[in-house]
């Protein structure tokens, strides 16, 4: 008998890994599902084109061509009369019907740097784009992983809840049978029926809760098949807290678009102090038009070139209070980076103390729960034999329920706080 446990016992044990190995398999699939999926993740990935465009918008300002026509009705006509050889010629010096249509074009030849800074601005919204997808994965996958493992406890709690049921169904069988015969009374009966209503209450509560993750997980992956998650299997390797924290700071996109946003704010404050310089500008047109003497009503071919320079010089202080609000809101990204820092030191130091508080503990109620087992069997030995109460099953019953739930909540605890730490450090276990 005890080598057929043993054999149920490493088969159980096969399994059980096989089932991890494949359980983390299932929730990259998940993830990388979700990827594709997810809507919002799909906006930023579109908001990356629309940065693009703006880049290239930013870097398209040196040449400008336009098309023009125009018509314009001239009241009173333009004319002058003049003596020549005794009489009176009228010269008429402006067409009452003037046209023109022709191409126009002007070229910034020289702008001291305000286009590249325009366009150095831009990329920075385009980096912060690409960076936030970066984001939102990571918060896609934190929140996936919660979901996944999250299916695990509630499994494994209904698990519990129903080994308990069948326990105390067990019990409710030899105490229905020993009314029979007069050595139990009914009220026995009741209260394991009590008991079992009790505990079948809380199962049916855990099977709804096991229904809303998977709602939730069928909303972040766009996939409402069930998966078959088993076991706690997340994997993480432990640092001490200071390279933990240093690894956030390197890699975590809260850092890097904290980051980028003080880049931003540079390249504001640069596009800003530019402004005020001059511009050396190229312009030309060709086309057809009249009004040219003597004959003021043809249309004739004309062109012209042209060089021109623009130099601001005053704008009402525009320039000085956009400066000051560009340096502020540069002061401003710069305190987030600190608050932070501040506040991930705090996240990683937590989820340490958590993950190694949940680890001891889980050791603590193996060892626990092997004594539970071992009384509650004593006490339904003691009940059969007819030395026993039915308080004494019901109380090693709850002992052994309490034990397990007990290790299955550390065990989850650490879970989370392992998936915790992957999220601040940004691990890409997908």
């Amino acid at each position: 008998m005890k080598r057929v446990f043993l054999y149920i016992f490493l088969l159980a044990s096969i399994n059980q890994i096989a089932a991890q190995s494949d359980n983390s398999q299932a929730l990259k699939s998940l993830i990388n599902q979700s990827f594709g999926y997810f809507p919002k993740l799909n906006e930023a990935q579109n908001n990356t084109i629309v940065a693009q465009n703006q880049v290239d918008l930013a870097n398209s300002n040196t040449l400008v061509v336009n098309g023009v026509a125009d018509y314009t009705y001239i009241r009173p006509k333009i004319s002058l009369s003049l003596p020549i050889d005794g009489e009176n010629v009228s010269f008429q010096f402006a067409p009452v019907h003037a046209g023109n249509a022709g191409i126009e074009a002007s070229y910034v030849l020289f702008d001291f740097g305000k286009i590249k800074a325009n366009v150095d601005q831009a990329k920075t919204g385009l980096q912060i784009a690409n960076h936030n997808i970066d984001y939102l994965k990571n918060q896609l996958a934190f929140q996936i992983a919660n979901i996944y493992y999250n299916i695990v406890y509630y499994k494994k709690a209904i698990e519990i809840e129903e080994s308990v049921i069948s326990y105390l169904q067990y019990n409710k069988n030899i105490v229905s049978s020993k009314l029979k015969y007069g050595d139990a009374i009914k009220n026995d009966v009741l209260n394991i029926q009590a008991n079992i209503d009790n505990e079948s209450n809380t199962r049916e509560n855990l099977k709804n809760a096991l229904e809303k993750q998977y709602s939730l997980l069928a909303y972040t992956t766009g996939n409402p098949t069930r998966i078959e998650a088993q076991s706690f299997d997340f994997e993480l390797l432990l640092t001490n807290e200071e390279q933990a924290f240093l690894d956030a700071e390197n890699n975590n996109p809260d850092f890097t678009l904290a980051k980028d946003k003080v880049a931003q704010s540079d390249a504001a404050i640069n596009v800003s102090k530019l402004s005020m310089r001059p511009s050396v500008t190229l312009h030309g047109s060709t086309g057809f038009k009249n009004g040219y003497v003597p004959n003021v009503q043809e249309m004739r071919y004309n062109y012209q070139a042209g060089i021109s320079l623009n130099v601001p010089i005053y704008n009402g202080d525009k320039l000085r209070k956009q400066l000051t609000l560009d340096e502020s809101r540069k002061k401003q990204s710069e305190l987030a980076i600190t608050s932070l820092e501040n506040d991930y030191k705090r996240d990683i130091r937590q989820a340490f103390i958590d993950l190694h508080t949940s680890q001891n503990q889980v050791g603590r109620t193996t060892s626990q729960i092997a004594e539970a087992v071992e009384a509650e069997k004593l006490a339904t030995t003691r009940f059969i034999n007819g030395v026993g109460t039915n308080l004494e099953i019901t109380n090693a019953s709850t002992n052994v329920q309490k034990a397990q739930f007990a290790k299955l909540q550390y065990e989850y605890q650490a879970c989370l706080a392992k998936i915790q730490l992957s999220k601040l450090l940004s691990n890409k276990y997908w």
